[in-house]
């Protein structure tokens, strides 16, 4: 997955439960509960696991349950949303790529799995 060019002066990234998917089809940002702030190597371990994201052939739902937002130490640099069903994600960032808004993702590849693994660690149990 092509991630903004912003990406490397990710210093935290905030974990977003969506608890209104059908909001994302044509909003201007992510909305939805913080779950988790993770910092200093997961940073860069869930961008890694992104940027490892294969494409795929997307599905029509795009009812994402979970997101990131990407902090510098001052700034909100770029969101994501991810559908795990339709295998589509939905960037946000300041001067991206109409290309990039929109991607689809194979959601049962290993970096998928791991991705969401980590999303649902965030849940109290």
């Amino acid at each position: 997955m092509l991630l903004p060019l912003t990406h490397g002066k990710t210093e935290t990234i905030e974990v977003v439960r969506i608890t209104d998917p059908v909001r994302h089809l044509s909003s201007d940002d992510l909305a939805g509960d913080t779950a988790a702030i993770w910092a200093g190597d997961q940073v860069q371990q869930v961008l890694s696991l992104i940027a490892d994201l294969p494409g795929s052939e997307r599905y029509r739902c795009f009812l994402p349950g979970w997101g990131i937002r990407a902090h510098n130490s001052t700034d909100q640099l770029f969101e994501i949303a991810f559908c795990f069903r339709c295998h589509g994600a939905r960037v946000w960032g300041p001067d991206l790529p109409v290309e990039q808004q929109g991607q689809p993702f194979d959601a049962e590849s290993p970096a998928a799995i791991e991705l969401l693994r980590r999303f649902r660690s965030c849940l109290p149990d």
